[in-house]
């Protein structure tokens, strides 16, 4: 059971209630049992502890913004962050989507490619040809 202030923060679920009512249970098929209890959670605190929404559109694209309890609740195995990731994106919190993207994002900035296939076991399908064209093509923004 989940109050309903708190399942609302999810779009999805509010749509849901409001055509069907609070009566029968809600199937949440492309969500586990574990990520709806980590979702839930963050629910919980955000719902009890609201976090002022800045309307400055320069504040969507910064990574250095996070609260000390969103930071401790993203620090999770790589598997579970990119499940949250998911399970934002389909139940519709954007707080919460917004909150793993810029996890993922300070995973990356500042790393090597090289370094960011190591940090995410991506492997290297380029040929060095390759490789060599798209740092060509992609100079302008390297930091110099």
């Amino acid at each position: 059971e989940v109050e309903v202030k708190v399942a609302q923060m999810s779009e999805t679920i509010r749509n849901l209630i409001e055509d069907t009512g609070t009566d029968n249970p809600i199937p949440l098929p492309n969500v586990t049992g574990k990520i709806l209890a980590k979702v839930v959670e963050y629910c919980k605190y955000h719902t009890e502890h609201p976090t002022p929404v800045s309307e400055d559109k320069r504040d969507e694209k910064r990574t250095d913004d996070i609260i000390p309890w969103d930071m401790d609740f993203c620090k999770v195995d790589q598997a579970t962050l990119f499940e949250l990731i998911l399970a934002a994106n389909y139940l519709d919190i954007k707080p919460l989507l917004d909150l793993t993207c810029k996890t993922v994002a300070n995973m990356i900035k500042g790393k090597t490619p090289e370094e960011i296939r190591k940090t995410f076991n991506i492997k290297n399908d380029f040929t060095p040809e390759e490789e060599e064209q798209v740092r060509k093509e992609n100079e302008w923004c390297e930091e110099r």
